[in-house]
């Protein structure tokens, strides 16, 4: 069954490869269709891949390769929910370390320009119970790059 809403992103060219990045780095991720031009067309020749179905943590998506008129943007981000450091740090550095590039709050790109916040749950939490704990644990966010869940959990026990 098809699904009602996918997510497309946009690539110049390399949505396969990103599509199986993904799927390796991530849980409940997966490639599905590869669709191939069934004849030559601007831009491109006949059998080069065009989209590429896949999921990331359960979502579904469609990598397109569009070439290079548009970019990605930091309007649109997926935000992976990490339980530790341990998960946090290793979601970051897949990302960085395959060519992407650091950011700040927790935010980084992939190597296609795509953008990810990996933002561990007690940051998420911190900031759900408001006050002042959400006020120290953001006010520690903003000092970091990859999120440092120790750091946090000192903020909210407001230890920072």
């Amino acid at each position: 069954m098809t699904n009602k809403n996918t997510i497309c992103l946009w690539y110049d060219q390399d949505a396969e490869e990103a599509a199986n990045f993904y799927a390796r780095t991530f849980p409940d991720s997966s490639v599905g269709a590869v669709y191939r031009a069934p004849a030559d067309f601007p831009g491109g020749k006949a059998g080069q891949v065009l989209t590429v179905d896949f999921t990331v943590c359960g979502i579904p998506c469609m990598g397109l390769n569009g070439g290079p008129t548009f970019k990605q943007s930091e309007a649109f981000s997926f935000q992976i929910a990490t339980d530790d450091q341990a998960e946090t740090d290793r979601y970051w550095n897949a990302i960085v370390g395959n060519g992407g590039t650091e950011s700040a709050c927790g935010w980084c790109k992939d190597k296609w320009g795509l953008s990810w916040q990996i933002t561990p749950r007690v940051l998420t939490d911190a900031m759900a119970q408001g006050g002042e704990v959400a006020q120290r644990a953001f006010a520690a966010m903003m000092e970091m790059g990859k999120i440092d869940v120790a750091k946090i959990e000192a903020a909210v026990r407001g230890e920072a």
